[in-house]
């Protein structure tokens, strides 16, 4: 008599590959939730601000100078430059370069509104921060006289 023997049915081994699997996916899930946690933490608490705000340092006066406007008028302007601490000196003459540009050829009327004036000021600001690498945090104006 022979003797068969059965082997036993495939499905148990199916189930033992599918427990380890299912643990890795469970570790892989648990790894990315901690990794984004751990990033919005850093987003939320710990990100730099960005650039910390520049402080104001010394204000240089710079001499009047008087403009040619238009109609035969003049204007006579003065500056001052307020400097981040920390600037180094700065030589006027680009200051006053740049302020003889804007201002000439103006009317009057466009001088006297102080609307037009604020702007102007507000560009020419802008200009010489650019031009003493943002140095200059601010310019005020010491004189302004039309004739």
């Amino acid at each position: 008599m022979s003797t068969t023997t059965l082997s036993p049915p495939q499905a148990a081994p199916a189930a033992e590959d599918e427990q380890p699997t299912g643990r890795k996916k469970k570790l892989l899930i648990v790894l990315v939730a901690l990794l984004l946690l751990g990033g919005a933490g850093y987003w939320f608490f710990l990100k730099p601000s960005g650039e910390a705000e520049a402080v104001p340092g010394e204000v240089v006066a710079l001499d009047p100078v008087q403009v040619n406007l238009a109609d035969g008028h003049y204007l006579s302007v003065g500056i001052a430059l307020q400097l981040v601490e920390g600037a180094h000196e700065v030589e006027g003459s680009k200051a006053l370069d740049a302020t003889i540009d804007m201002f000439s050829g103006q009317s009057v009327p466009t001088l006297t509104d102080p609307e037009t004036r604020r702007k102007m000021k507000a560009s020419l600001t802008h200009e010489l921060a650019e031009l003493y690498h943002e140095e200059v945090l601010e310019v005020y104006f010491t004189q302004f006289v039309t004739q």
